[in-house]
């Protein structure tokens, strides 16, 4: 899952939710983007226009069930790290200062930070491939800990020399 911002108000409306919809969905576009489908809750900020917008994208709007926090957890656990990751740490002056703290959070979940359900890769990065060479990792910690110790020659396993 990458997280993407596109704006933020301090009162949102039901406008304003229609507008940044809009302007998420040129953005998708834009950077050629496939999104299949949006989860959401039933807030009355979201209008009907709003997922009009989104039909026309080609994006299938989802509503989460009424007391199931857990249909949305994938968002609920991205809100939770932006809070105790960003949010807990960082003074924010206003609202251009918040948004160019949360590019730069964005830019760091999906570029840098490990993610644990994806076998500690970063989401843009490619996904590590399985250790299927057993013995031969003996060989390559040996290499490595003879570059480490600043020997840059090819050691055999069990030879330094």
């Amino acid at each position: 899952m990458r997280g993407l911002w596109s704006s933020v108000t301090p009162h949102p409306s039901a406008a304003w939710v229609a507008q940044a919809g809009r302007n998420r969905v040129m953005d998708l576009e834009d950077t050629g983007c496939q999104v299949k489908y949006l989860i959401r809750d039933r807030d009355g900020k979201y209008p009907a226009l709003l997922d009009t917008i989104l039909a026309d994208a080609g994006i299938e709007v989802v509503l989460s069930g009424v007391r199931m926090p857990r249909m949305n957890s994938i968002m609920e656990r991205w809100i939770q790290s932006v809070r105790h990751e960003l949010l807990d740490r960082m003074l924010i002056w206003n609202q251009s200062h918040l948004l160019q703290a949360l590019r730069e959070y964005e830019r760091h979940h999906n570029q840098h930070r490990p993610h644990r359900g994806i076998a500690n890769a970063r989401p843009l990065r490619e996904l590590p491939r399985p250790d299927h060479r057993g013995a031969d990792r003996a060989a390559d910690h040996a290499l490595y800990r003879a570059k480490a110790a600043g020997r840059d020659r090819a050691v055999a396993a069990g030879q330094f020399s």
